[in-house]
């Protein structure tokens, strides 16, 4: 009990603000690009409470970590109406890649943070686990949404690629895409095709430790 009380501290925070966070940039990626329904809904927002899906950003992701070591879950997803968007096609790319992106980037802060922790001396174990957390969801989060797969945020990029007939072919997976990767994960193939985009991640996150 003392160690999944201890994982849940460690993972709490880095879990809820990658998630939140990631479905954050979409919104305002969306409304830079002409789209304002989540700016109108107040999901443009770093208040993790209106991104929380009780279920999806806490008790699944903990419940993974502390049964398999493998991170996973979702928040409320941010509406976005993709035919308010300027270029619907060219712009859903952006908007797709804003998530994985901020991912990146928080995984960058948190890798900032350790370096600082350590360079003022400072040995709190839990402080440090913390940090070391915060990259490694992140980087995961990261991962796990560019995996072309709509309707994952790589899906869409991919999506947003193809020349307009292809595209339209290749978003009819999108209802089968939960199911496609449920199977990834339980045939233990997932992690065959998360670690090159965890490897790259990882690559330059370690730029700044």
């Amino acid at each position: 009990m003392d160690d999944i009380i201890q994982k849940i501290a460690v993972y709490a925070i880095p879990v809820i603000f990658a998630i939140t966070v990631h479905e954050a940039a979409h919104g305002y990626v969306a409304r830079m690009f002409g789209d304002n329904t989540a700016y109108v809904l107040g999901r443009v927002t770093l208040n993790p409470v209106k991104h929380i899906d009780p279920i999806g950003t806490i008790v699944v992701p903990l419940g993974m970590v502390l049964l398999t070591g493998f991170m996973f879950g979702w928040a409320k997803p941010v509406p976005v109406d993709w035919g308010s968007l300027r270029k619907p096609k060219r712009d859903m790319i952006w908007v797709a890649a804003a998530g994985p992106g901020v991912n990146l980037g928080m995984a960058i802060l948190w890798a900032l943070l350790l370096r600082l922790l350590l360079g003022l001396g400072i040995q709190e174990p839990y402080f440090l686990r913390v940090a070391e957390a915060g990259i490694s969801v992140n980087l995961i989060f990261m991962a796990l949404n560019l995996l072309p797969i709509p309707p994952l945020d790589g899906g869409r990029v991919v999506s947003g690629l193809l020349p307009t007939r292809m595209s339209i072919a290749y978003s009819r997976v999108e209802p089968y895409g939960l199911f496609i990767l449920l199977a990834l994960m339980f045939t233990g193939a997932l992690s065959f095709f998360l670690r090159p985009l965890h490897d790259i991640g990882a690559a330059i996150v370690r730029l700044f430790l």
